[in-house]
């Protein structure tokens, strides 16, 4: 044998050797790789018990390729997670390494990266880190001493985190607010194209917090909030031989997940596009084959809203659609034709004038209406609860929260009672509002009682009523040690300057190479484009222009500022991107806009109606009152307008654009500056005059924002024909004239709630008086808003004065664009 031969074949059996050893392994290291060749012998990632197996794979008929990880000892090849989805390799040249950062990279022949993972917990650095594939399904990237730590808590990234159509034990359904992470499950297209379909399983962040299937944009059913015991709408979900289900919550986080009773049963969730169902599989090993367990939806009356609002669906029934008590339906002719979509209406309607006098019906078994328009009070119990649905004419049905024992909690619903159906048993209680007279009929039925057993019965129920209020007093102090747990804090994305930096080319091809069809929208600082990740997120992207007058310090203020905030209706800032001469920001994509495209658009104000609105108006005051009191600094916004208020697919407001924001320490009160910034018609006059800006000149803001929304016309180049005032002074006239009422928008004058109307009329009066120390700080207006309690009467407002009608203000007032101010004043 020559030398040269001799070398060759050494090298030849080093390569089979080096083959073997990677099929073997369950991580993968910075100098190493997995490379796909199109055939079974292409090296993979084995867990080290063989239970899953991560490597390259064509879905069913499609020739693409695919990094997945799929079950190592099931015959029929199970796919539980696909990586990159939305962009398939068409040709076996995919290469998975590891960049120094710790982040994976999946990219094609000619170098382009198809997929990365992202670094989800920002108290973690990559100084040696490993991928390693764990027995429970799950891809972690971990510092290589960490590898068998607690991925939540040790680790950098890990594919548990971001489902495909899958739930495997342990994986969850809903969302982690510290760390930014919600947790979802999207269907594949079809069985040869995992890309992320239409049809999707997620938790929504309502203040009772519930659970869908979507179809698209539309909620397909619902599985009803937690109460303790079960989740409200599927009563058929217990502990079996098979999972443990467990629903945990606390204030950073909110999820579902199931764990196996037995090692060896294999069990997963699939979303299936085809059919729009949710299954649960069992493996059935004697067979060879996937059995299902359970689906949803079960039968007709759990898909959405099917017996339209105030409705009750009962598939023992037929119909199976029937209106509540107190309840008729509002179109007969399509009730007897199985039209139920516009649900049932009120015999006789409430009235806010007599709202004291109206009881509550009872009605028991019940999978409770759709939680969107909710408040909680955790801490208070049934008979506290009724009496504030009682005090608030909005209020139309109440519950416990947690059903357990003898009930805890209240939850209050506003509006329609939305998609409700009915059990045989262990469904839950609610409380609907009747006016007096539909009780007083229901009494009627209850004469016949003999006075003997009235008396008798009260006796008791007195002595019962003692000692369930010791009973009660007991389980709410066990119940608060219990519920008291420490959260771990798994930190966020990995920041620079806060927050992720995105490259210049990611953003160009999210968004098209921002595209004029993508472009949604401009302001001062220069146009905000849609766009889409490789992951399938859909993204806002702020393009600083450079004629702006902005500057890389309202840029890194905002970043700064909004990356540590965390709050339902502020804003999510997501990533940032500093190239060259470009500044962007990456926000989280609101799909209906800001809050002025509806509001001064006569057609879209329609879709607002009262409720709406002060929904949207509530949420408001909380963000305000989180940024000036509850946040870790006071925090002052000073740029407040309803075009900074964005909605998402629920409508519920988010708070955004922080580049002027200014944060105070706990014992400052008041700022001082030689820049003014902020927009007209909605400034302080202690702001504008004087370069005075505190929490009270926001709280001003906000009262200008709560009149625009209730009269829906703009502040800022107002006139009344009659007098000549401007907005401010317009509401103030009709206040002191008792015809507040006049200041309606006409599109919310058939769904209005008078006192509620007026209440709102009141606090921005007192939000705008002229000096500052008049005005109620916001947690103060949160109280306001959601109480009947008296409240002081206002002062004259600021900026109380009458415009002449001059070709100025004329042209103010047909102007569509918004006036940013930045004053400079010598000191």
């Amino acid at each position: 044998m020559d030398f040269p031969y001799f070398l060759n074949f050494i090298a030849f059996i080093l390569c089979l050797h080096s083959l073997k050893v990677s099929t073997a392994l369950d991580s993968l290291h910075h100098s190493q790789f997995l490379r796909d060749d199109g055939t079974s012998t292409t090296t993979t990632l084995v867990s080290k018990g063989r239970t899953f197996e991560l490597g390259f794979f064509s879905p069913g008929n499609s020739k693409n390729r695919y990094l997945g990880i799929w079950y190592k000892n099931i015959p029929i090849q199970t796919v539980v997670w696909v990586a990159n989805g939305l962009n398939p390799i068409n040709d076996s040249s995919g290469t998975l390494t590891m960049n120094t950062t710790g982040c994976l990279v999946l990219s094609s022949h000619n170098g382009t990266v198809v997929w990365y993972s992202t670094i989800t917990n920002s108290r973690k650095r990559a100084q040696n880190a490993t991928a390693t594939l764990l027995d429970s399904g799950n891809l972690v990237v971990c510092e290589e001493k960490n590898s068998n730590s607690n991925p939540d808590q040790d680790c950098l990234w890990q594919s548990f985190d971001h489902a495909s159509d899958t739930l495997l034990p342990g994986m969850r359904i809903g969302w982690n607010i510290r760390r930014g992470l919600n947790w979802t499950l999207t269907a594949w297209k079809s069985p040869d194209d995992p890309a992320p379909g239409d049809f999707t399983c997620l938790a929504v962040q309502n203040d009772y917090p519930d659970a869908y299937l979507m179809k698209g944009a539309e909620k397909y059913s619902r599985y009803g909030p937690f109460n303790g015991l079960i989740s409200s709408g599927s009563p058929q979900i217990n502990n079996n031989s098979v999972y443990i289900f467990q629903y945990v919550q606390n204030k950073d986080e909110y999820y579902y997940t199931y764990y196996l009773t037995n090692n060896s049963v294999i069990s997963r969730i699939v979303m299936n596009q085809t059919d729009y169902t949710r299954y649960r599989y069992v493996w059935v090993d004697e067979d060879q084959t996937w059995m299902v367990y359970k689906s949803n939806p079960i039968d007709y009356c759990d898909h959405y809203n099917l017996c339209g609002a105030n409705g009750n669906c009962i598939i023992t029934e037929t119909p199976i659609c029937q209106c509540l008590k107190g309840f008729t339906p509002k179109s007969p002719e399509a009730w007897n034709l199985m039209g139920w979509s516009q649900g049932c209406v009120r015999d006789k309607p409430l009235s806010c004038m007599e709202k004291l006098t109206d009881g509550f019906v009872r009605l028991e078994d019940l999978k409770v209406p759709d939680t969107t328009l909710t408040w909680v009070d955790r801490t208070i119990g049934l008979e506290e609860c009724r009496a504030k649905c009682l005090n608030n004419c909005s209020c139309t049905a109440f519950s416990n929260t947690d059903i357990r024992g003898g009930g805890s909690g209240c939850v209050m619903w506003f509006g329609d009672l939305v998609d409700i159906r009915q059990f045989q048993s262990r469904g839950q209680y609610l409380y609907v509002r009747m006016p007096a007279s539909e009780l007083d009929v229901e009494s009627k039925h209850r004469k016949n009682l003999t006075t003997i057993v009235a008396t008798t019965i009260a006796g008791i129920a007195g002595m019962l009523l003692v000692g369930c209020y010791f009973i009660h007093k007991f389980r709410r102090n066990i119940s608060e040690k219990l519920t008291n747990i420490p959260v771990q804090n798994n930190g966020g994305p990995e920041y620079d300057l806060g927050l992720p930096l995105l490259s210049m080319s990611t953003l160009a091809s999210a968004t098209s190479n921002f595209s004029e069809e993508n472009k949604i929208g401009e302001g001062g600082f220069g146009p905000v484009y849609k766009g889409r990740l490789i992951d399938g997120n859909d993204i806002a992207v702020k393009r600083l222009s450079s004629s702006s007058g902005q500057g890389i310090n309202e840029f890194k203020n905002e970043v700064k500022l909004i990356a540590k905030l965390q709050h339902r209706n502020l804003v999510k800032l997501v990533g940032c991107c500093i190239q060259e001469k470009e500044q962007m920001l990456v926000y989280e994509y609101m799909p209906n806009g800001s809050l002025d495209s509806f509001i001064f658009d006569h057609n879209k104000g329609k879709l607002l109606d009262w409720p709406k609105r002060f929904h949207i108006i509530s949420g408001i005051a909380r963000g305000l009152t989180y940024l000036h009191q509850d946040s870790r600094l006071i925090i002052i916004h000073r740029d407040l307008k309803t075009s900074n208020i964005l909605l998402d697919d629920k409508l519920n407001p988010k708070i955004s654009d922080f580049g002027t924001a200014r944060t105070f320490g706990e014992e400052q009160i008041e700022g001082n500056t030689n820049r003014v910034v902020g927009t007209y018609g909605y400034m302080a006059p202690e702001y504008i005059a004087g370069g005075l800006f505190s929490a009270k000149s926001d709280v001003f803001s906000f009262g200008i924002m709560v009149l625009e929304i209730i009269y829906g016309k703009k502040s800022r180049g107002f006139y009344h024909s009659d007098h000549h005032h401007n907005l401010i002074g317009h509401a103030w006239i009709l206040w002191k004239e008792g015809r507040a009422s006049e200041l309606l928008d006409e599109n919310i004058q058939n769904s209005w709630i008078l006192s509620e109307v007026l209440r709102c009329i009141h606090v921005s009066l007192l939000c705008v008086q002229r000096h500052p120390d008049d005005r109620p700080n916001m947690s103060s207006v949160l109280l306001m808003l959601g109480s009947e309690k008296e409240i002081p009467e206002p002062k004259q407002p600021g900026f109380f004065l009458e415009q002449a009608n001059s070709s100025t203000n004329q042209m103010q007032s047909e102007s569509s664009n918004e006036i940013s101010m930045t004053l400079l004043e010598a000191r």
